[in-house]
């Protein structure tokens, strides 16, 4: 099992990066309920920064534009991503690892829970948050090409690395509203298995 993902390796952190976090957390909170409460054009960084107690200077060392506000996690999620392929058990194939991701940090249970209803409609009601949302789609299937190649022995440029980490992105957003999302996540990664058994056999 990976340890970054069950927190086995992870070193514990310091007062000062506590804080820190702590701090990030409280302004992206702020700035997430603020948002769905008055709509994201209508709340200002001062109001943001406001609510979390905090100075604009400080609220954009720790997001340096307004939209990030809204993906906080971004950084976390991509290490993630990436950790999932140059983890992966001895033996298992990067669709399958990458799967596995998909199902345990991707597919959340957003049926019937307002919250994540609310997030979703806050994000494509506006046309800001859902460019900076295919930009950072765009940035983790840049790297996560790269390191399908690297594990693979292929060049960095191979399409098939950049078609897989595209497609293996898009699975679990397909999937939603599916009478059962798992089922179509895991049908999905079968023929991305399928496709990358072949191109890897002809590689080596």
């Amino acid at each position: 099992m990976n340890d970054t993902e069950t927190g086995a390796a992870a070193a514990p952190m310091g007062r000062r990066e506590r804080k820190k976090a702590a701090t990030r957390q409280a302004i992206a909170d702020a700035a997430l309920r603020l948002f769905l409460e008055r709509g994201y054009d209508d709340v200002g960084i001062r109001e943001i920064a406001d609510a979390a107690d905090v100075s604009t200077t400080t609220l954009f060392k720790h997001f340096p534009v307004k939209e990030a506000l809204v993906f906080d996690e971004e950084a976390d999620d991509e290490a993630r991503l990436l950790a999932a392929v140059r983890e992966r058990p001895r033996g298992q194939s990067v669709p399958t690892a990458l799967r596995e991701h998909a199902l345990r940090h991707r597919m959340v249970a957003s049926d019937g829970d307002a919250r994540f209803a609310a997030f979703f409609d806050l994000v494509n009601n506006t046309p800001a948050l859902r460019d900076y949302l295919q930009g950072m789609w765009s940035r983790h299937a840049s790297a996560l090409a790269r390191v399908i190649a690297e594990e693979s022995g292929m060049p960095a440029n191979d399409p098939a690395c950049a078609a897989l980490a595209h497609f293996a992105l898009e699975a679990p957003r397909a999937a939603r509203g599916r009478d059962d999302p798992r089922e179509a996540v895991t049908r999905a990664f079968e023929l991305l298995e399928n496709g990358w058994r072949g191109i890897a056999s002809a590689g080596n």
